[in-house]
């Protein structure tokens, strides 16, 4: 179970992630909509697991390699908008996020 304060710092990297991608998503994802849809810190708040949906969804795994070839930049954004409020920045692994298409799976097979 997370703690309050894992939680709260979740809250602000999956906020400071996402306008990160929002303003600099071209440069890892040309023509795609990247999106942070949940973000999980560990207890000592050292690692974050980055889980990302990205739109259209062709070619994932070579969008999600390019995100991780670029992490360290990213990592080094996140720290320049967060250096007030976390004394460490974590490091970061970013995730795919196949839940939408598991709902749209399950969708599927409930209306055949």
């Amino acid at each position: 179970m997370e703690s309050t304060r894992q939680k709260k710092v979740s809250r602000l990297i999956l906020k400071e992630l996402a306008d990160i991608f929002l303003k600099k998503g071209n440069e890892f994802a040309r023509g795609k909509l990247v999106s942070i849809t949940r973000v999980r810190a560990s207890p000592d708040l050292s690692f974050a697991k980055v889980y990302i949906s990205i739109f259209p969804p062709t070619n994932q795994e070579d969008i999600l390699k390019a995100i991780q070839e670029h992490s360290s930049k990213i990592r080094f954004d996140l720290g320049q908008k967060v250096r007030s409020q976390l004394r460490i920045v974590p490091d970061i692994a970013f995730h795919i996020d196949d839940s939408l298409d598991y709902i749209d799976k399950i969708d599927k097979l409930l209306k055949s």
